[in-house]
């Protein structure tokens, strides 16, 4: 199945306690993008400024990634962010924003972007995930992302976002503050009945956590010895788990439970090194080895 990602094509600035990186590759959707594409073929509708070259966008040549929806604007600058990391690589201090040409953002689909089977509305505006999800024809799987600014400021319009979606991606921070409930599984459950069937909470270094209707699955993050820059972890999450649902017959619970893990080794490549270098240099066939790492690093046998 193909997957439709609508969100952002950025230019970062990242500074960790092991070093700064300056204008390097970020967004939502090139994380997204470049993960989904180790399974399966992916659309991606964003929108960039003249000084995105093509030296730039090189990141997605010899992928499965069809780039007719991405936009370059004349005479504009591309989405800029700067963001600071102490050593609790879970907290990320915003220290620059400049939306240039993504302020104007309004994606108009073409025939092939909606007949994608999976969609992902990255952490956009929710109005402008719904006028995306509108165009689409009938996708077998709508999946959903937002941010802490959303919630605070459009939350009835995230509230209406979240009752037309299947899939919801979300940290465990947002979760509290959309549902003002302490208790993390009491605040999942009363997010299911908005109408969302799957809930995933991302946790950073800890794990991930998948609330159903009928279960809860917990994994925990994969450990690593090198840890660099988190930025776009999250996304890169989201691309692995939605790229590998898209490359299975139907999606349910155990090939849930396996695209959990195949985010999750996604997402632990990309924190290895700053912006999207680590992912440039793996192959399928590392992420199916550190798969099978991540299965024996979880397996456990019951004697009683």
């Amino acid at each position: 199945m193909s997957i439709l990602v609508v969100g952002s094509v950025a230019f970062d600035r990242i500074i960790t306690p092991f070093g700064t990186a300056d204008r390097c590759l970020g967004g939502s959707a090139t994380y997204f993008a470049v993960a989904a594409s180790f399974f399966a073929p992916v659309n991606l509708v964003a929108v960039v400024g003249d000084d995105f070259t093509d030296e730039d966008a090189a990141i997605f040549k010899g992928r499965n990634i069809n780039l007719d929806g991405l936009q370059k604007v004349k005479g504009a600058r591309t989405f800029f962010w700067a963001g600071e990391y102490g050593f609790d690589l879970n907290v990320a201090k915003t220290r620059e924003t400049q939306l240039n040409v993504f302020a104007d953002f309004k994606p108009r689909l073409n025939d092939v972007q909606r007949a994608s089977e999976v969609v992902f509305l990255a952490n956009i505006d929710p109005d402008l995930q719904m006028d995306v999800l509108h165009q689409c024809k009938k996708p077998r799987m709508v999946a959903l992302d937002t941010m802490n600014y959303w919630i605070s400021a459009k939350k009835d319009a995230l509230t209406r976002a979240f009752q037309n979606v299947d899939l919801i991606v979300i940290n465990e921070a947002e979760v509290r503050q959309f549902t003002q409930e302490a208790n993390l599984v009491k605040g999942c459950r009363q997010i299911l009945t908005l109408g969302a069937k799957t809930l995933v909470i991302k946790r950073g270094e800890y794990g991930v956590l998948m609330f159903t209707r009928d279960a809860v699955f917990a994994v925990p993050a994969y450990p690593l010895e090198n840890v660099f820059d988190p930025t776009g972890a999250g996304d890169t999450f989201a691309g692995g788990f939605l790229g590998y649902l898209a490359s299975c017959r139907q999606a349910d619970d155990r090939e849930l439970r396996r695209a959990i893990i195949f985010g999750s080794v996604l997402a632990s490549f990309t924190v290895e090194k700053f912006s999207l270098d680590r992912l440039r240099e793996i192959t399928l066939a590392d992420v199916q080895e550190r798969y099978r790492a991540f299965r024996a690093l979880t397996h456990f046998e019951d004697y009683s």
